[in-house]
């Protein structure tokens, strides 16, 4: 039997590496600064980084291409459901498979430990209906540190039937967070830097926040020594003046593209906002 707590061990991974109901998901994707004026970063595909080195048995989940709509303007726009199901099953998963998602690096250029490429796509496989998903915690860097076995190229699963379904409360609007900003039952939480949420530093063209916004940045949550998301208590001192822990308030986390705030909402999880936490 799998295990089917939404964060999953090494040392479980470890176990089950050959538990035929497994599906293991490298998430990479790479952000790196643009030189492109007005454009943050480019974005490249983590695939050529998986094939030199991943966990055994691991296939590549592409964020930002198989599973993102490329007819958008935007970056990683969810995609159609027919696109979704198609690229997912390519992936080896069905209705009665357990994935278990990692990636091998948060941010190019530092030591952030926050999995969010993982968060991403554990997000977007419940937003169309898929539950059975856990994020491996500490990813890859972890998973080396710890001198467990590594292998190159590529792998594959057989192709897989699942069912699709969106939950469409896990995707904010642009209207819902407009209404938001009016709305003391909503908390906005922003999850860049102090220094994005400031004004500080212009990363996105336009400086600052979306009024009534709170501040928790992604990569507070994390230990970066350890790798391991901190631990409960430290979670619910950090979150706890936002008012995001509150039962009767819904939370919409945001950010520069739809990244880091799912480690905030995979994290919200974690504490027990199951529900009425979208992105």
């Amino acid at each position: 039997m799998t295990n089917q707590s939404p964060l999953v061990t090494t040392e479980w991974l470890q176990e089950h590496l050959e538990d035929p109901k497994v599906r293991i998901i490298d998430a990479t994707t790479f952000l790196m600064p643009s030189t492109e004026e007005g454009r943050p970063y480019d974005v490249k595909s983590g695939k050529e980084a998986y094939e030199e080195g991943h966990i055994p048995g691991a296939v590549y989940g592409d964020i930002a291409g198989e599973l993102a709509d490329s007819n958008s303007a935007s970056a990683f726009t969810v995609p159609s459901e027919e696109q979704f199901k198609e690229a997912i099953e390519r992936l080896g998963v069905s209705d009665d498979t357990h994935v278990v998602v990692y990636d091998q690096i948060a941010v190019v250029g530092t030591n952030i430990s926050a999995s969010d490429w993982a968060s991403r796509l554990w997000w977007h496989l419940r937003f169309e209906g898929f539950e059975n998903v856990s994020i491996l915690e500490g990813g890859f860097r972890k998973w080396k540190h710890e001198g467990r076995n590594v292998e190159t190229g590529t792998n594959e699963y057989p192709k897989g039937n699942v069912t699709i379904a969106r939950n469409t409360e896990l995707l904010a609007t642009k209207e819902d967070v407009k209404r938001a900003t009016t709305d003391s039952n909503t908390v906005l939480l922003n999850c860049l830097s102090p220094a994005d949420f400031s004004g500080e530093k212009n990363t996105y063209g336009r400086p600052g926040h979306i009024p009534t916004s709170h501040n928790v940045f992604f990569a507070s949550l994390n230990d970066d020594e350890t790798f391991k998301v901190r631990e409960e208590q430290q979670l619910r001192d950090i979150f706890e003046p936002t008012g995001a822990l509150d039962s009767n308030k819904k939370v919409i986390a945001y950010c520069g593209g739809g990244i880091a705030a799912t480690w905030n909402a995979f994290v919200l999880y974690l504490l027990g906002k199951k529900r009425r936490c979208c992105v």
